[in-house]
Protein backbone atom coordinates (compact mmCIF):
# COMPACT_ATOMS: atom_id res chain seq x y z
CA UNK A 1 0.00 0.00 0.00
CA UNK A 2 2.87 2.38 0.75
CA UNK A 3 4.41 1.71 -2.64
CA UNK A 4 1.18 2.73 -4.36
CA UNK A 5 0.99 5.94 -2.34
CA UNK A 6 4.62 6.72 -3.07
CA UNK A 7 4.16 5.96 -6.77
CA UNK A 8 1.08 8.19 -6.89
CA UNK A 9 2.96 10.95 -5.08
CA UNK A 10 5.81 10.89 -7.60
CA UNK A 11 3.41 10.89 -10.54
CA UNK A 12 1.65 13.94 -9.12
CA UNK A 13 4.98 15.60 -8.34
CA UNK A 14 6.26 15.10 -11.89
CA UNK A 15 3.00 16.30 -13.44
CA UNK A 16 2.89 19.42 -11.25
CA UNK A 17 6.54 20.16 -12.02
CA UNK A 18 5.96 19.84 -15.76
CA UNK A 19 2.86 22.02 -15.49
CA UNK A 20 4.81 24.73 -13.63
CA UNK A 21 7.59 24.64 -16.24
CA UNK A 22 5.06 24.99 -19.07
CA UNK A 23 3.28 27.88 -17.31
CA UNK A 24 6.57 29.72 -16.68
CA UNK A 25 7.60 29.20 -20.30
CA UNK A 26 4.29 30.55 -21.63
CA UNK A 27 4.39 33.57 -19.32
CA UNK A 28 7.98 34.30 -20.32
CA UNK A 29 7.16 34.11 -24.02
CA UNK A 30 4.05 36.25 -23.72
CA UNK A 31 5.45 38.96 -21.47
CA UNK A 32 9.20 39.14 -21.82
CA UNK A 33 10.29 37.76 -25.18
CA UNK A 34 9.02 40.75 -27.17
CA UNK A 35 10.66 43.23 -24.79
CA UNK A 36 13.93 41.34 -24.89
CA UNK A 37 13.83 41.43 -28.69
CA UNK A 38 13.36 45.22 -28.60
CA UNK A 39 16.26 45.58 -26.19
CA UNK A 40 18.42 43.45 -28.47
CA UNK A 41 17.54 45.71 -31.39
CA UNK A 42 18.53 48.78 -29.39
CA UNK A 43 21.80 47.20 -28.34
CA UNK A 44 22.62 46.27 -31.92
CA UNK A 45 22.39 49.82 -33.26
CA UNK A 46 26.02 49.63 -34.30
CA UNK A 47 25.04 47.30 -37.12
CA UNK A 48 24.15 49.23 -40.26
CA UNK A 49 21.06 47.11 -41.02
CA UNK A 50 19.36 48.06 -37.76
CA UNK A 51 20.44 51.69 -38.09
CA UNK A 52 18.92 51.95 -41.55
CA UNK A 53 15.70 50.30 -40.35
CA UNK A 54 15.50 52.71 -37.42
CA UNK A 55 16.26 55.65 -39.71
CA UNK A 56 13.47 54.58 -42.09
CA UNK A 57 11.00 54.19 -39.22
CA UNK A 58 11.84 57.67 -37.93
CA UNK A 59 11.46 59.14 -41.43
CA UNK A 60 8.08 57.44 -41.88
CA UNK A 61 6.86 58.75 -38.53
CA UNK A 62 7.98 62.28 -39.42
CA UNK A 63 6.20 62.06 -42.80
CA UNK A 64 3.03 60.77 -41.12
CA UNK A 65 3.20 63.54 -38.54
CA UNK A 66 3.61 66.23 -41.20
CA UNK A 67 0.54 64.97 -43.04
CA UNK A 68 -1.64 65.48 -39.96
CA UNK A 69 -3.29 68.83 -39.30
CA UNK A 70 -2.21 68.83 -35.64
CA UNK A 71 0.90 66.86 -34.82
CA UNK A 72 0.60 67.35 -31.07
CA UNK A 73 -2.55 67.19 -28.99
CA UNK A 74 -3.51 70.13 -26.79
CA UNK A 75 -2.36 68.62 -23.49
CA UNK A 76 1.08 67.84 -24.90
CA UNK A 77 1.33 71.36 -26.33
CA UNK A 78 0.71 72.83 -22.88
CA UNK A 79 3.31 70.55 -21.29
CA UNK A 80 5.91 71.33 -23.95
CA UNK A 81 5.24 75.06 -23.65
CA UNK A 82 5.66 74.92 -19.85
CA UNK A 83 8.90 72.98 -20.29
CA UNK A 84 10.11 75.53 -22.86
CA UNK A 85 9.34 78.44 -20.51
CA UNK A 86 11.11 76.73 -17.60
CA UNK A 87 14.20 76.03 -19.70
CA UNK A 88 14.13 79.58 -21.04
CA UNK A 89 14.02 80.92 -17.46
CA UNK A 90 16.93 78.71 -16.41
CA UNK A 91 19.02 79.85 -19.40
CA UNK A 92 18.32 83.47 -18.50
CA UNK A 93 20.02 82.90 -15.13
CA UNK A 94 23.26 81.57 -16.65
CA UNK A 95 26.35 83.63 -16.08
CA UNK A 96 28.56 83.26 -19.12
CA UNK A 97 32.26 83.51 -18.32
Amino acid sequence: MDKNNLKLFFIKLVSVTISIIIIINVIFNLLLAERIEKIDNILSLDKSKFRSELRNKIRNEIKNGLEKENMINQEDKVLLYKLYKKIQKEFADIEIK
